[in-house]
């Protein structure tokens, strides 16, 4: 279990984000009582959160289901259950859907691999002895449209103590990805969208000794946390995805998410002069990200863009803003430690972009590749509807799916 580190950094960092009026925005503030139960305190273990331990909240929500529920659940933990995972609606996944409403065309993807870049593909590869994932034919775990009022409670509370307790990141970012796809299912959508279609699973029997993998996702959201003798070993993939991407309402309910990740790549490259802004250009153009689902540990061999060594400190700040984004969606405790280590880093971390650097137009991509990081962000054309939705993805080089391979 690796130390607790001090809290300079990640004080820093969430500094940098008020400062950018990037946080304390959205539905967190607005006195929603599930929002406000996930304000947590960090503790001394990273496997814990104020919210109480994970395996106890495991245990609890395992507790309310009925035995075709729990078998559903439980599941092998293995590398094929492990990167089952896709950005798509479930439907496309299992053949159940078919074009995109309002004729649209399937997002990015449909194969679920996802887009490549216009410039073709990058170099690189799984790692020595292992293997890039299967395309995803269906995910594995107990649907959410089973559960009861009480065991969507029970399933809410364990999220809520594996995740982040900021506004708008966290625990917080999943309720409203899931009032966002539902949105889609009463605004052209149908049928194919909504939160319940979507998927928790228990990689492994929840434990404080060995191997385990707590699994929720569905469209535009993947949660993967393992965890190795009672501590959090890998938060990645981590993947989100959103459309709208603009602030709507649904059943009381503001929706925002991933609007403070884009704010925080527009101010980091805005940051750049002009000949930062060259060197951080890529010769590319991206249609999606490159590290989507089916695509495992194929990390380009070579790093382009604008090496964090070129930033000033205030820059410097800003590109770990943009990174606290994404980790800050981890357990309070647990994001304080990788953002330090990803702090460590800063000097030998590219950032790289395409398209705009306004961030805000269709094609607009941001990379953020590090020794250990790796952050990619994609905004693309509506599926359901129109105008921009994204694609974003965060990755470990070490720690995805804690360095499982095969």
């Amino acid at each position: 279990m690796n130390p607790r580190v001090p809290t300079t950094s990640l004080a820093a960092s969430a500094a940098v984000l008020l400062s950018l009026g990037l946080v304390g925005c959205g539905s967190g503030d607005s006195g929603d009582s599930s929002s406000a139960s996930t304000s947590a305190s960090a503790t001394s273990s990273p496997a814990t959160s104020g919210s109480g331990d994970v395996v106890a909240l495991a245990e609890a929500f395992a507790a309310t289901l009925d035995e075709e529920q729990a078998a559903a659940l439980q599941q092998d933990y293995t590398f094929a259950n492990a990167s089952n995972w896709s950005n798509l609606p479930d439907a496309l996944l299992t053949g159940g859907g078919g074009a995109a409403p309002g004729g649209g065309t399937p997002p990015s993807g449909a194969a679920p691999s996802g887009g490549a870049p216009s410039g073709g593909a990058p170099s690189g590869g799984a790692p020595s002895g292992g293997a890039g994932s299967a395309s995803s034919t269906g995910r594995v775990g107990l649907q959410t449209d089973s559960l009861t009022d009480e065991q969507w409670s029970a399933l809410e509370d364990l999220l809520a103590g594996v995740t982040g307790s900021a506004a708008d990141e966290g625990f917080d970012e999943i309720l409203q990805h899931l009032a966002a796809d539902d949105y889609l299912a009463d605004n052209g959508g149908g049928d194919d969208y909504g939160r319940g279609d979507y998927f928790i699973a228990f990689l492994g029997e929840p434990s404080d000794s060995g191997t385990w993998e707590l699994q929720f996702g569905g469209h535009h959201l993947a949660v993967a946390n393992t965890y190795v003798d009672g501590a959090l070993a890998g938060a990645t993939p981590s993947f989100r995805g959103i459309e709208p991407l603009g602030t709507v309402e649904q059943d009381g309910e503001t929706v925002q998410p991933e609007q403070q990740e884009q704010a925080a790549f527009a101010a980091l490259l805005g940051s750049l002069d002009d000949d930062q802004l060259a060197a951080a250009q890529l010769s590319q153009s991206y249609g999606d990200i490159l590290l989507g689902p089916g695509n495992d540990w194929a990390f380009p061999e070579t790093s382009e863009g604008l090496v964090g060594s070129e930033l000033d400190d205030e820059q410097k700040a800003l590109l770990l803003a943009a990174i606290a984004t994404y980790v800050g969606d981890v357990d309070d405790a647990d994001a304080e430690t990788i953002l330090a280590g990803y702090e460590g880093e800063l000097d030998d971390t590219h950032v790289a972009f395409s398209g705009t650097s306004s961030v805000s137009e269709v094609g607009d991509y941001v990379r953020i590749d590090g020794p250990s990081v790796w952050i990619e962000f994609s905004l693309q054309n509506g599926i359901v509807l129109d105008g921009a939705h994204l694609h974003a993805v965060w990755r470990d080089k070490q720690s995805d799916y804690a360095g499982l391979t095969s």
